[in-house]
């Protein structure tokens, strides 16, 4: 990322997105492996040192008693699971990092230290000292503009409790590796399942909207070309073809727009709906009357088509400054 450009203290989100950050318009719109992804993605140099610090924390502690085969199945699978948690919670959110992944590890660990896996002496100072860690992060991300993805916390900690739990069998037969390996074939069959359940059911109603304005700006680029027959086409069955072209185009972005009414939409694209309707309607208006126009061989209209480029241009200024 750094080789690339990216700032090593301060990435801008569009350059997480690009390098896989999982954000629900784009991962619920075929881009699955965001979920993946945004595990190993992080939000500068210091947001890495910090969750490799508390990975380290954790590892040292948890890995001589799961093993390095039951440590990695745990860390990736609550990682998916943080993911996944946070796509429900977060609209509009980029999200990265390695914390919902950690807090799985504490979770399997909280799990462990409430059986009679772990000695006694040593289950009462862990059990505080790792609740304490997880208590004030859980609080922590609970601050206004925090930047903290609490959903992805709170996903990889319940996740790695189920894991940690689940593991407790194949703990207590430790050289058992047909109890290891199926316990581990279970939670990612059923990590599977529900992940891809959650995946096709959760709303996407922001990335539909963009999609839609998508194929809006197709259509408007489709319309647009008739401005350069003007110029190079002096044909007038070609120009009026392409002008009756654009007002189809133009019909259809009105259908467009009318399609997004049934979407739970930011007021602020309600609001960009309204005036792209309107300037819709105002290019339909300017080419019926290009058509007279020509028709009638006649420059009468001038003073019109000059009003309604004045209203034009105000809003597409408007539309500029909303975005």
């Amino acid at each position: 990322m750094l080789f690339s450009g990216v700032h090593f203290l301060m990435p801008e989100n569009q350059s997480l997105f690009d390098w896989g950050a999982n954000f629900r318009p784009v991962t619920l719109e075929g881009q699955w492996w965001r979920l993946f992804t945004c595990c190993f993605l992080h939000i500068g140099v210091l947001h890495l040192l910090l969750n490799m610090y508390a990975l380290l924390y954790i590892g040292v502690l948890l890995e001589p008693y799961l093993g390095k085969t039951r440590f990695l199945s745990a860390y990736l699978l609550s990682g998916i699971a943080a993911s996944v948690t946070s796509l429900c919670w977060n609209d509009l959110t980029i999200s990265a990092g390695a914390s919902g992944a950690i807090f799985g590890m504490y979770g399997v660990f909280l799990a462990m230290l409430t059986t009679n896996l772990l000695d006694k002496s040593v289950k009462k100072s862990l059990l505080i000292s790792i609740g304490i860690f997880v208590f004030y992060n859980l609080v922590n991300g609970l601050k206004p503009n925090s930047g903290i993805d609490n959903a992805a916390h709170i996903g990889g900690l319940l996740s790695g409790l189920i894991i940690g739990y689940a593991f407790i069998p194949s703990l207590m037969k430790y050289e058992n590796k047909a109890i290891k390996f199926g316990t581990i074939a279970v939670l990612t069959v059923v990590l599977s399942v529900s992940t891809s359940f959650v995946y096709k059911n959760i709303p996407n109603d922001f990335g539909k909207y963009q999609q839609t304005m998508n194929d809006f700006a197709k259509n408007e680029t489709e319309a647009l070309k008739v401005y350069q027959l003007f110029q190079y086409e002096s044909d007038v069955e070609t120009i009026l073809r392409s002008i009756n072209v654009g007002i189809d185009c133009w019909n259809r972005n009105l259908e467009l727009i009318d399609s997004l009414n049934d979407l739970d939409l930011p007021n602020e694209a309600k609001s960009r709906n309204r005036v792209l309707k309107d300037y819709c309607e105002l290019r339909i208006g300017c080419f019926n009357l290009m058509i007279r126009a020509i028709e009638e061989n006649t420059d009468a209209y001038d003073s019109e088509f000059e009003r309604y480029n004045q209203k034009v241009d105000a809003i597409i200024t408007q539309l500029t400054g909303q975005q």
